[in-house]
């Protein structure tokens, strides 16, 4: 079961050296693109639409290496371009990137020109909530079996940055996001994994069909002899809209125990060939939820395909910590527990961590902090859940008010206008044995530069608290 996908670099590898290639967008995705287009011997145009003094900066350190930029949205100089490289924040829909397409010039993202440039197999996981806490299980199950590999991708460390790297590992951890999947050409994973599949991105898609479209593409370049781990909700989902998988399926559920990987019984439990029974007792890692154990459930599924040794593979889950800014717990004073959250940007992670914080169904013990910037969801979905877990919700950003109209039938909401206000009340409202949590059901870009940003603002927001003495005697 350990032959996870065939190696070859001939349909991956593409000639750079000597090629006129324009990179668009200059967040650390377009810096790595363009720096290892400049390094393969590429002629290089740098743009962006922007033009902050962070970009100003970054496009200094791009000139003084020969690459030309342009920012602040200008038109880019007329020349045959050979190849033209998205940063994923922008959309294929977008005014330059129609013109280069309409110009017959290739379009692709750039971790297809990471991929593309590689010198060792990939493991991908995609999905809407999970993909980094898998990302890391998968890495940590690797490293603690003695194999060389590096987690990189949407997870922070663009692929373009570690090629040089890739021919020292087995194998290149890669997080995925939809935003990337649009732009791939040849990105082609030994094992691909899918987790859950819930709204999200909606101000960039049409409508659900096209965002699961859009994170389907990680299988579009599979063979038979590859493999797919997917989550079963999300593969009948891929089902129902006809999206084919060439590659060999492991399905998983935290909820559907006919599933390959299943959680029963507080156990993660496998009918695969090679460890039928149970796989692991939950109560032996710190990860909490069934949303973890179905993360945990894709780790064991990779380590199982590559014969990895099952007793380094669970010391690996088993001394795993939680990621930052995803149910982080920040403090703990007179019996409140703060939370950050920050990670949680659609409505689907804020269901997770209301159902791993709650205290008990009919008991509400939490104060959630919640808003930011609109990505059109339906805040309502979250109603009946807010009534259970929630004794009120502090509301800020672009959203506020629309959240506000769509919970305050089911939880008290009341509106602040800052991460250090809302700690605030929240915290003179809490009594010992409840949380306050940061979930915020959207993205950040209202107020912060990131969800990491925000989370970090959270934190100073309760170590402030704390300094200032506003303590539950």
């Amino acid at each position: 079961m350990n032959n996870a996908g065939k190696f070859d670099l001939k349909p991956r590898l593409r000639l750079l050296s000597g090629s006129h290639a324009v990179v668009l967008g200059l967040g650390s995705s377009g810096m790595a693109a363009s720096r290892l287009l400049n390094y393969k011997g590429a002629k290089v145009v740098a743009w962006d639409a922007l033009n902050s003094k962070s970009l100003q900066e970054s496009a200094i350190r791009l000139q003084r290496a020969g690459i030309r930029t342009v920012l602040g949205g200008n038109p880019l100089p007329s020349a045959a371009y050979d190849l033209a490289v998205l940063s994923p924040g922008i959309s294929r829909d977008h005014a330059v990137v129609k013109s280069l397409l309409s110009q017959g010039i290739p379009v692709i993202g750039e971790l297809e020109l990471g991929y593309q440039q590689t010198l060792c197999p990939n493991i991908a996981i995609t999905g809407t909530n999970g993909k980094t806490t898998t990302t890391e299980l998968v890495e940590r199950v690797l490293s603690q079996a003695g194999k060389r590999t590096l987690a990189a991708g949407n997870i922070g460390l663009p692929l373009c940055e570690v090629v040089d790297r890739t021919a020292d590992l087995d194998y290149i951890t890669l997080e995925a996001s939809s935003f990337q999947m649009e732009s791939i050409e040849r990105f082609h994973p030994g094992i691909a994994v899918l987790l859950n599949l819930t709204s999200d991105h909606l101000d960039r898609y049409a409508n659900m069909e096209e965002y699961i479209r859009a994170k389907a593409r990680i299988f579009e370049n599979q063979e038979p002899y590859d493999w797919a781990i997917v989550q079963t909700e999300a593969l009948a989902w891929l089902r129902q809209l006809n999206i084919p998988i060439n590659a060999r399926v492991i399905s998983l559920s935290a909820t559907n125990t006919e599933s390959d990987i299943y959680l029963e019984d507080n156990q993660i439990k496998s009918r695969l060939t090679p460890f039928p029974g149970v796989m692991l007792e939950m109560s032996e890692v710190a990860l909490h939820g069934h949303h973890n154990a179905e993360n945990i459930m894709a780790a064991l599924a990779v380590a199982s395909l590559l014969g990895l040794p099952w007793e380094s593979v669970l010391t690996a889950i088993a001394t795993y910590q939680p990621a930052v800014h995803r149910c982080e717990l920040v403090a703990e004073i007179n019996g409140i527990r703060y939370v950050n959250d920050s990670k949680a940007t659609n409505v689907d992670a804020v269901k997770q961590a209301l159902l791993t914080l709650a205290a008990s169904p009919e008991n509400p013990n939490i104060w959630l902090i919640a808003g930011g910037k609109d990505k059109g969801f339906n805040y309502e979905e979250l109603g009946p859940l807010l009534r259970r877990t929630v004794k009120g919700a502090f509301l800020l950003g672009e959203t506020r008010d629309k959240i506000r109209i769509s919970w305050e039938s089911f939880t008290p909401c009341t509106t602040v206008d800052s991460l250090l206000e809302g700690v605030s009340k929240a915290a003179e409202k809490a009594v010992g044995g409840d949380v306050v949590l940061l979930s915020p059901a959207c993205s950040s870009f209202d107020m912060f530069r990131n969800y990491e940003h925000r989370g970090e603002m959270f934190r100073m927001a309760v170590h402030e608290f704390t300094r200032q003495g506003h303590q539950h005697e």
